[in-house]
């Protein structure tokens, strides 16, 4: 019996998330066939299974926070159990680590023992205490308390009718049954009669949306990158010490820029956004005033400076923010970056991004100006010093040539870490790049 444990993923991540079995029990696998789909702190992955063979076990449920080097799945070999001291690890994460899933415990197997098939459990389901109470397995009873999913509205797929994890999962809501009341309550005449349960339904992203008929409320669980970004917004807003500046500028010239370099033959097939010629004049800035590609390194207590960027660009995405990051933008030429800011934008919207290009951001850009928002006040992601925001690019009065004119204008907003980020180095820094959209021709001379 051959055991697959979840394996390292990158960047000293601990632990994800369980977010989909591609495989059942007793199914045939085959190298490298996906068998799962996890969810880090930096990316939604799919994991291949190192060995081919029947899916005997397995090991968590959707939705179940797994440790790194804790076990996911049990499978029989087609070549047979191969010896404990001829196994070795295809993948890195396997080792000694006793720490299971987040919400259960399992028991160990022992690999010099045979193992046997178990049998089904939902054979060995008691008689309900109460009439009114579905038959479901202890994994699915489990889970739908977590996700507050009545079971008396599940679909039940298993043997006689019982309701599986799988079905919790997809929470398929049937006919509501008549309102019971337990034997014991029969007697109490004024006893009250339990409500008719919500129907839960489902987020597009298979979260369950629990509506509370009382209150009018609706509770959505907190998984996934959601999750993930609360928990770095808070370290953000608790650890970092953070300054804001801003400034209103004349994007006029920018746009007649953009327009042209559109017909131009290198820039065809792409698509050329402000977003783009923004990060250039923020690279061209950073040359000059590299203090703001910093971070505060508390653990050493020192400040790093970055010789390298790795421009972070923020995504809205269904799953929620992600900052994919173009490594060494700093070496790119326009076009280039357009082309990488573009690439990234879209596979993070496909859920395709990996935790290569989630991980090692150096500076962040926001553009919440496709919003219609004028301009935001970002926080600074942990182990960057700053973040800038570009606000919406619309038609403004503008004194221009001292004279009222209607011109293209857009404000730009600057997030710091004061601690190593004095107040004029990001003054300075925000004005230049504000200085080099105004005038875009100025950063040829300093490319």
């Amino acid at each position: 019996m051959l055991e697959f444990r979840l394996p390292d993923l990158g960047e000293g991540l601990t632990e994800a998330e369980l977010v989909s079995w591609a495989v059942s029990v007793g199914d045939p696998v085959e190298l490298n066939q996906t068998i799962a789909e996890v969810e880090t702190a930096k990316a939604q992955v799919v994991l291949p299974c190192p060995f081919s063979g029947q899916v005997t076990e397995l090991l968590a449920a959707p939705g179940d926070t797994v440790a790194v080097g804790a076990p996911l799945i049990r499978v029989r070999s087609d070549r047979g159990a191969a010896a404990p001291s001829e196994r070795r690890s295809v993948l890195v994460g396997y080792g000694p680590n006793e720490e299971t899933t987040s919400r259960r415990t399992r028991k160990r197997s022992n690999p010099d023992v045979t193992v046997q098939d178990s049998p089904d459990i939902t054979q060995q389901l008691p008689a309900p205490a109460y009439p009114d109470r579905p038959a479901a397995t202890p994994g699915a009873r489990a889970l739908a308390r977590e996700l507050g999913i009545n079971l008396a509205f599940v679909a039940g797929s298993g043997p006689g009718g019982a309701v599986t994890v799988e079905d919790v999962r997809h929470a398929v809501p049937v006919s509501a049954p008549v309102n019971r009341v337990r034997p014991e309550d029969e007697a109490l005449p004024n006893a009250p009669r339990p409500s008719m349960p919500t129907v839960p339904t489902m987020r597009p992203d298979g979260g369950v949306i629990r509506p509370t008929p009382s209150s009018g409320e609706t509770r959505v669980p907190v998984t996934g990158v959601r999750k993930r970004t609360a928990a770095a917004m808070l370290a953000s807003a608790r650890t970092i010490p953070q300054a804001s500046a801003f400034v209103t500028t004349d994007f006029t010239a920018s746009m007649e820029l953009l327009d042209h370099l559109r017909t131009t033959d290198s820039f065809m097939g792409l698509t050329l956004t402000p977003l783009a010629l923004v990060a250039k004049a923020t690279l061209v800035a950073m040359a000059e005033f590299p203090g703001v590609n910093s971070f505060w390194d508390e653990e050493n207590h020192e400040i790093v400076t970055k010789h390298y960027v790795h421009l972070g660009i923020a995504v809205a995405t269904e799953r929620g923010l992600l900052v994919p990051n173009v490594k060494d933008a700093h070496t790119l030429s326009l076009r280039e970056l357009c082309r990488e800011i573009g690439w990234l934008a879209d596979i993070s919207r496909a859920g395709s991004a990996t935790p290569a290009d989630l991980r090692g951001g150096t500076f962040t850009i926001s553009n919440v100006g496709v919003f219609g928002v004028d301009v935001g006040v970002p926080l600074v992601n942990p182990g960057e010093g700053a973040i800038l925001c570009l606000g919406s690019i619309r038609k403004q009065p503008w004194v221009y040539r001292d004279e009222l004119a209607v011109r293209w204008v857009t404000t730009l907003g600057l997030s710091f870490d004061h601690r190593m980020i004095d107040g004029e180095l990001g003054a300075r820094f925000l004005a230049t790049v504000a200085s080099l959209l105004e005038d875009p021709l100025t950063l040829l001379g300093r490319i």
